[in-house]
């Protein structure tokens, strides 16, 4: 496994020339073929602020994506619009904001084209560094189950979260042989698992949330299973939207039914701020896995320095060894295209951070 030491979550800030273009390509004034150069513009626009920032691995910043977890949606039939599907999200401030579901889940699945494929072929095109694809988890589409609804599509949320995953693992197969080498799986809603508040909300839909770990901890490793020369990360983070969070609390709740479970070789931990919790839950972290410390906030422009992230890192290591940690950003700066109220120039400064320490630390 390749160590990277400054590592990144997965979106970016998107131009505002990009959320125009999709407004008008939306709206029809703008045709396919019009619409790829801007995205793609806006791809060569973020591999060039991580390459500057010294960052040792890339994404694509999921230029081309609605929402961290669009694609498949994008990709698949069986999604549309439901009235009343909502979420509580919170204000930094800890204000209840409830926002509809993007989607849900309508009809049987069926796949139109690959999910990612476009992205990691332009992306991989475009740089010469260490690339990473990102995917939701199979159990991120609990999220599109409609009790009512959903109901008419599968006999269960079982029974389409299989479906979920069947798709997602044929995903990973054509991205490994596309020549994807390391390959994240995003999965908030087990950061939602340690609220009760959103706890609640999953046993609502029909879902008994520690199953559900259990189970979602099951399907991601039939996804990673057979691909031994691949390296996975597990991103495990409450919620990011336009500056919001979904839950809170620390990974103790959950450390022992997905640290030692999960085949991801990298787990990507949120803990930029006191509702991530302490480090301990990092004990139950076996021997073979690296931890990545989300230390950097996506969701405030305030600017961390390099002295505290070192006193962050030193601490961790009280619990798992130096040689097995690294550094992020806890978040991605825009799971959703609107992104987090901060600048580019805050965005490219935190990254650069992010290189800095991680060279001072890890310079061998």
């Amino acid at each position: 496994m390749k160590h990277y030491r400054a590592d990144v979550i997965g979106s970016m800030l998107r131009p505002e020339y990009l959320l125009q273009a999709r407004e008008q390509f939306a709206a029809g004034n703008l045709d396919d073929a019009e619409f790829k150069r801007v995205e793609d513009h806006a791809v060569d626009e973020c591999v060039a602020i991580q390459e500057r920032a010294g960052v040792d691995v890339l994404t694509d910043g999921e230029m081309r994506r609605h929402v961290f977890a669009s694609q498949l949606a994008q990709a698949c039939e069986g999604f549309d619009s439901i009235p009343n599907n909502q979420v509580d999200w919170f204000t930094l401030e800890g204000r209840v904001e409830t926002s509809p579901v993007t989607v849900g889940l309508v009809s049987k699945l069926r796949r139109k084209r690959h999910i990612s494929a476009e992205e990691f072929i332009y992306l991989r095109a475009k740089t010469a560094r260490s690339t990473k694809m990102t995917i939701p988890s199979p159990t991120m589409y609990a999220y599109y189950w409609a009790p009512g609804v959903s109901n008419a599509a599968y006999p269960s949320p079982n029974a389409y979260l299989a479906d979920v995953t069947g798709i997602l693992k044929d995903e990973v197969a054509e991205l490994v042989r596309l020549g994807a080498k390391y390959i994240q799986i995003d999965a908030p809603e087990f950061g939602m698992l340690i609220d009760e508040h959103q706890r609640a909300w999953f046993a609502q839909k029909g879902f008994d949330p520690d199953r559900m770990i259990n189970d979602g901890v099951d399907m991601i490793n039939a996804i990673i299973d057979g691909h031994p020369a691949i390296t996975f990360g597990l991103h495990i983070c409450r919620g990011n939207d336009a500056n919001r969070y979904m839950a809170k609390g620390g990974y103790a709740r959950i450390a022992e039914q997905i640290f030692p479970r999960t085949r991801a070789e990298r787990l990507l931990l949120e803990y930029d701020d006191e509702r991530s919790g302490d480090f301990a839950p990092l004990a139950s972290v076996p021997e073979d896995k690296t931890v990545v410390l989300g230390l950097v906030s996506t969701k405030t422009p305030r600017e961390e320095t390099a002295a505290e992230l070192r006193a962050r890192i030193k601490e961790a290591s009280a619990y798992i060894p130096l040689d097995r940690l690294a550094l992020s950003p806890q978040c991605g700066f825009a799971s959703v295209a609107k992104g987090n109220a901060i600048s580019f120039e805050t965005q490219e400064k935190k990254l650069r951070l992010v290189a800095d320490v991680a060279r001072q630390i890890w310079s061998d």
